[in-house]
């Protein structure tokens, strides 16, 4: 009967450890996908707008977020004008795209994305704790909810044979839009190519994570990965720490974590 206890016990406690990381997974993968949708109207934003607005010495910044689930980019010029907008649907596709170039003041909404971008801005002049690479630069991602308001820093290149994960950052603000904590979610840069020399393009990669503080897979990691899926073409993408092992499988968006304990236990049963 005690055995039988003891088991019970057991079984509960994994059934409910199991539950925990499905509703870590889950949140994990919602933020991922909401920097990536803020970072492909960046991305895809930019090219329309520089097409189609010629006063380039006007243009002093750029910024994205989503209103009411619709993508949005925003220019705006030296004197803190809006001279851009640029709304996309679902599919990102350009010619289904929104542009504005009536020049106007920033909407309430709009001021407090700005100025969460600028305050990361500067405070990665002075601040160490931002690493600093030569022919990178930084892609600042601001994001407000009812609850919350925060920036990821992500680190970004124009190599076309490289993904850059690592040297990125969640910086928290309150509601006065100060900066209350800045958290690296690597403990260094990880580039890693899209083909390789020797080997040619691969379905798969990995890496690792030291943080203690970011033993999971990171919203910014999954932001990269949905970014340059087309290019990679990575089937799915797995990211290993002591306690944790993260598995993104990039065909369906999902992402499963287990223990690393499970997983080693499972390679060895495979074995025998």
């Amino acid at each position: 009967m005690k055995k039988i206890y003891t088991f019970l016990l057991l079984f509960t406690f994994l059934i409910s450890s199991a539950q925990d990381l499905q509703k870590i997974a889950k949140e994990i993968t919602a933020e991922g996908i909401i920097l990536y949708r803020s970072e492909m109207a960046s991305w895809y934003g930019t090219d329309i707008f520089l097409a189609n607005y010629p006063q380039r010495e006007n243009i002093a910044g750029y910024f994205s977020y989503l209103e009411d689930g619709v993508p949005k980019c925003i220019f705006f010029s030296k004197d803190e004008k809006v001279i851009g907008t640029i709304s996309f649907p679902t599919n990102y596709e350009s010619k289904d795209a929104k542009l504005d170039l009536k020049e106007r003041d920033f909407s309430e909404t709009e001021k407090n994305y700005f100025e969460l971008q600028q305050k990361v801005k500067m405070r990665t002049l002075t601040d160490p704790i931002f690493k600093q690479y030569e022919n990178y630069n930084f892609n600042i991602i601001p994001i407000i909810t009812k609850t919350e308001k925060k920036t990821y820093l992500l680190t970004g290149t124009n190599d076309n044979n490289l993904v850059l994960f690592g040297n990125d950052y969640l910086i928290n603000f309150n509601q006065k839009n100060e900066i209350t904590t800045i958290q690296p979610l690597h403990k260094s840069l990880i580039p890693q190519k899209m083909v390789d020399e020797q080997i040619g393009k691969s379905v798969s990669a990995v890496h690792s994570h030291v943080l203690e503080d970011w033993p999971f897979i990171t919203p910014t990691d999954i932001c990269t990965l949905m970014l340059y899926q087309k290019f990679t073409g990575w089937e799915n993408y797995t990211v290993i720490s002591k306690k944790y092992t993260s598995l993104w499988n990039a065909k369906s968006n999902f992402l499963v974590i287990l223990k690393t304990d499970v997983i080693k236990k499972i390679n060895q049963d495979q074995k025998k």
